[in-house]
């Protein structure tokens, strides 16, 4: 019954896949288009971010098919009292330049005709203007963050599509809010905001004129700034293009290629130049300049050595190196946050298995990373880490702690699976790193064996029947299903593979916005279903995996709410946090591809190739100190592994379906 039950979902889901609507479609340069149809009104919100500035675009199409628009803005470094964890200035921006400050033939525009917007990191809008005296204009708009300024730019294109020459006028425009003194750590802060008008002329059929708009902050005592807005807009763009051409993903399905390309934008460009060096921060209109064990050091962090991104691998560094700052010989928790652009720390629910998750995140960092001094630099808190949570092992093997990282939203008990599997990875990983780096044979013994204990332990202890399914229980005298039963799955542990899966994939748990957190609730964290994807790729149960994954991509990219993966709803409003996409890169890289980091130039490869692909490819791959392509080819009943450094193919290999390869790549 169980298995009818399954099959039933599984074919519900992949009609729900193939004969869906979607309101985007991917368009021929990457990015992806809604064309404007009957389904308004209709709106949405977007996150984008550079080292100074994040700003979320509340945006829309009205039902009388205008343009809507809502700026909300966020300068992390421009701190307000209580300087707490949500200490960023922000401010919310309505004013419609279009309506308000532009004039075609001495009227106002009112009528407003969206034809598209398209998303690639930038943000593009294509309107049809009707205007006094039968005039038509097609206008384009570029809404984008500076990325490196704390300022924000709107780009207005205007070309005249009518029969005959319109007269524009745009008037030059400046205001200044100034902030309460008593309300900055650093007083007062101005905020600007700024049109750069067209003198009244003539507008030619076929001919266009070009203005612009920005909005940008800086603390009273600084002089004013001005940009470049045709400057930002190219060093956004290649930013992007930055992220896009490296760690490419080449397979059959479009809508996962540039799913997994989008994620990589909004991965990377959260990260903000702070007074503590850079920091990845999740975002949100809350989480800025400030770093946490889960979402930077566990979930992003492992992932940047991958894509190479410089600043990326700057900030997990510094992540790393400032939880160094609060080891202690007292072996009392870590801070969950340091927050405050490194001034201060949040621990208000306790150890959530930070330790856990901070030792997860070095090893893996430090071993893809590829570079042995800062392997070197990170140990240490690496082998604290280890010995803090062997240090809270309870009486049954497992590491107890306060909470998760639901910190209390949904119980977890005194000991849960997610921090003794991150725990058990992490040793793994520490033997491994440990070798390299030439650490005594007895401790790397030790680690090993403790390995062992703990999966023993992990097996005893949670796993159990939970609802009529043969899974995990999340902690001790849990009965409902949780979606972080699927951990096990991401760190190698498949003793309950089959029964998991089954329950993940269950009406308990399955809804087509992924994972509930809990079976029975509304509630669901993307974190768990990224995790799950990942974990039911990795273990090699491929067709239920891509089934999933294709849905879920589809959903995120092409839906409602689009593109990146999110945070939770209710909470938040389905906010774009910037470390799940990472955590869907991480699908690709460790669950698709089947990566295992194993050395500093070394990893194993146990590729998951679906049944309808022949082939599939990650280009330029930045990870292990090197810069390699991986193509997976199917060859009969077999599956082909080419290895490629520098144009040179290192190694060409007929492999089992299923077979996992050590790779040693060369050194450069």
């Amino acid at each position: 019954m169980k298995r009818i039950t399954f099959i039933l979902l599984f074919c519900t889901l992949s009609l729900i896949y193939v004969n869906s609507q979607s309101r985007w479609e991917i368009n021929q340069s990457g990015g992806i288009t809604w064309k404007i149809d009957s389904r308004i009104p209709h709106y949405d919100h977007i996150e984008m971010s550079g080292e100074q500035i994040s700003v979320v675009l509340r945006y829309g199409v009205n039902e009388s098919r205008a343009f809507v628009l809502e700026r909300s803005f966020i300068w992390p470094m421009l701190r307000t009292l209580p300087n707490n964890t949500h200490a960023s200035l922000m401010r919310r921006f309505g004013w419609d330049v279009v309506r308000n400050m532009m004039i075609v033939n001495t009227r106002r525009v009112i009528d407003e005709t969206v034809r598209s917007i398209t998303l690639n990191g930038v943000m593009v809008i294509e309107s049809e203007l009707s205007v006094h005296q039968n005039g038509k204009l097609l206008l384009k708009r570029y809404l984008f963050p500076s990325t490196t300024e704390a300022a924000y730019a709107e780009k207005y294109v205007l070309i005249n599509v009518g029969e005959r020459a319109v007269l524009v006028e745009v008037p030059d425009a400046k205001s200044v809010a100034k902030t309460d003194a008593k309300r900055g750590v650093d007083g007062v802060y101005n905020i600007e905001a700024n049109l750069t008008g067209v003198t009244g002329r003539s507008i030619e059929v076929g001919d266009s004129v070009v203005f612009y708009s920005s909005f940008l902050a800086y603390k009273a005592g600084e002089t004013a700034f001005n940009i470049d807005v045709e400057k930002e807009l190219n060093k956004r763009k290649n930013l992007v293009s930055e992220f896009q051409n490296n760690l490419v993903l080449e397979s059959p399905d479009e809508v996962i290629n540039t799913m997994f390309s989008f994620a990589k934008i909004r991965g990377s460009e959260s990260i903000y130049k702070t007074k503590g060096g850079y920091m990845h921060g999740p975002g949100g209109e809350s989480y800025y300049a400030a770093i946490w064990a889960n979402d930077q050091a566990e979930y992003i962090n492992p992932f940047f050595p991958f894509l190479g991104y410089k600043k990326g691998n700057m900030s997990a560094y510094n992540s790393y190196k400032h939880f160094a700052r609060f080891m202690n010989d007292e072996f009392e928790a870590i801070p969950s946050s340091i927050i405050a652009e490194g001034l201060d720390i949040w621990n208000g629910a306790g150890d959530r298995g930070d330790g856990a998750m901070i030792a997860y995140g070095v090893a893996r960092y430090a071993l893809a990373r590829g570079n042995k001094q800062e392997a070197i630099d990170l140990w240490p808190l690496l082998e604290w880490c280890l010995e803090y949570c062997r240090r809270n092992l309870n009486e049954d093997g497992v590491v107890t702690s306060d909470s998760d990282e639901l910190e209390n939203r949904f119980p977890s008990g005194d000991a849960n699976l997610t921090t003794s599997s991150l725990y058990y990875d992490a040793l793994i990983s520490a033997a491994y790193l440990g070798k390299e780096l030439g650490k005594p044979s007895s401790q790397i013994a030790q680690y090993n064996k403790q390995a062992k204990e703990l999966r023993k332990n992990i097996e005893s202890y949670f796993g159990g029947t939970v609802e009529g399914i043969n899974t995990y229980k999340y902690y001790k005298g849990n009965d409902l299903l949780r979606s972080w039963i699927c951990i096990p799955l991401t760190v190698g542990i498949y003793d309950r593979k089959d029964a998991t899966i089954e329950a993940l994939f269950s009406p308990h748990l399955w809804t087509e916005n992924g994972l509930l957190t809990q079976s029975g609730s509304e509630t669901f964290w993307d974190r768990s279903t990224l995790y799950a994807l990942r974990g039911v790729l990795a273990s090699g149960e491929t067709e239920k995996g891509i089934e999933y994954l294709k849905f879920y991509s589809k959903q995120r990219l092409l839906g409602e709410h689009v593109p990146y993966a999110i945070e939770a709803w209710p909470e938040g409003s389905q906010r774009h946090l910037s470390a799940e996409s990472g955590l869907y890169c991480r699908i690709i890289t460790e669950g698709l591809f089947g990566i295992r980091p194993v050395g500093l130039r070394s990893f194993t490869l146990k590729p998951n190739l679906p049944e309808g692909w022949d082939n599939m490819s990650l280009k330029r791959i930045k990870a292990f100190g090197s810069d390699f392509d991986l193509n997976i080819k199917r060859s009969g009943k077999k599956i082909r592994v080419e290895v490629i450094v520098d144009n040179k193919i290192v190694l060409d290999k007929l492999e089992n379906v299923g077979t996992e390869t050590l790779i040693n790549l060369p050194k450069r």
